[in-house]
Parts: C-alpha cells; structure tokens; sequence
C-alpha cells in the first residue's frame, strides 16, 4: 500500500481535531480564562488553537448559553473572562462521559482489527 500523502494526513487530522475542539475548550473553561491564556493553556497540553478558530467558537458558546463572560481590567488592556455557566457545566459532563465511551470504543477497533 503507498504511503499516504501529507496534504491528505494534514486534512484528516484537521478533521480528527475540529470534532474535539469543543471539548477542549469546554476542559479548560471551569475557571475563568480570557482568550490568549485558553489558547496557552490548549497549546501546553498539545491542542494548538488559532485566534480566528478560537474567538468564534467562545462567542458562540456564549450565545448558546455554555459560557458567561465579563470584562475585566487588570494588568494591560481590557479583557473579556470566560467560564462554563451551570447549563455548561452539564454539557460539558455529558460531552466527556459520550467522549469517553468513543475512545474506549475506537481503541477496542484498533486493538482488535479487522474481524
């Protein structure tokens, strides 16, 4: 079998991540994060985000009800705080236990292999 091209593994791991993306996020916003320091904190723990995929994704789940926000002016400019709100905090439990029951279950298919 040849090997696969890079352009096409690049595009599937996008794929792979775009679905996880939210989760990630969602991990890391039980406390108050402002855009740059949730872009650190994915980044240090191997989910690098870009700025035009990340600010989108918190306005929208601001506007869905999962997070509330405010402005705060401490060190340097203003910044706007996210964190999970209590409808996002249950999504966010359901999202992990469905997560979890997707990686035991892909990780049962590789294991096992064709049948």
């Amino acid at each position: 079998m040849p090997p696969t091209p890079p352009l096409l593994d690049d595009k599937l791991e996008h794929e792979l991540r775009r679905g996880v993306i939210v989760l990630a996020a969602l991990s890391q916003l039980r406390g108050w994060q402002y855009g740059y320091s949730l872009r650190q904190a994915l980044a240090a723990r191997g989910m690098p985000i870009e700025e035009g995929t990340l600010y989108p994704l918190l306005r929208r789940l601001e506007t869905q009800g999962l997070l509330e926000s405010e402005w705060r002016i401490e060190e340097g400019p203003p910044r706007r705080y996210y964190r999970l709100s209590a409808e996002g905090s249950a999504h966010y439990s359901r999202l992990t236990e469905n997560w979890n029951n997707l990686v035991a279950a892909i990780s049962g298919l590789i294991a096992e292999g064709p049948q």
